[in-house]
């Protein structure tokens, strides 16, 4: 078995970014620790998907456990649209179909 250790640089980087909370000994560590806390589940998680990929000989079942384990926020304009869905009521129709087509119109970038 072997351990899961982050590389020295990585944690000297979390703790350069942690020196935003300095002021607050207790969030200064919370930022370390959490962040190496999901980088050791994001090795884990690859581990997994790997020895599946290698035991299945395809990705048909660590493609979807990734998008299960680790889903991608909605993006601005998922976001967007939702809050319009929300809104639609107290608008009339003409305002609702330009904006809608309007997001419906920009790219879906994350």
């Amino acid at each position: 078995m072997s351990t899961i250790t982050p590389p020295p640089e990585l944690v000297q980087q979390w703790w350069e970014e942690s020196d935003q909370y300095q002021d607050d000994p207790k969030t200064y560590f919370d930022y370390v620790a959490t962040e190496a806390a999901q980088w050791g589940a994001d090795q884990e998680l690859e581990a997994c998907c790997e020895w599946l990929e290698d035991w299945v000989g395809n990705d048909s079942y660590a493609v979807p456990m990734r998008a299960t384990r680790r889903p991608k926020p909605p993006s601005l304009k998922e976001q967007a649209l939702a809050v319009l869905d929300d809104v639609s009521d107290r608008l009339d129709a003409a305002h609702e179909n330009a904006i809608r087509r309007a997001l419906e119109q920009l790219p879906d970038h994350e």
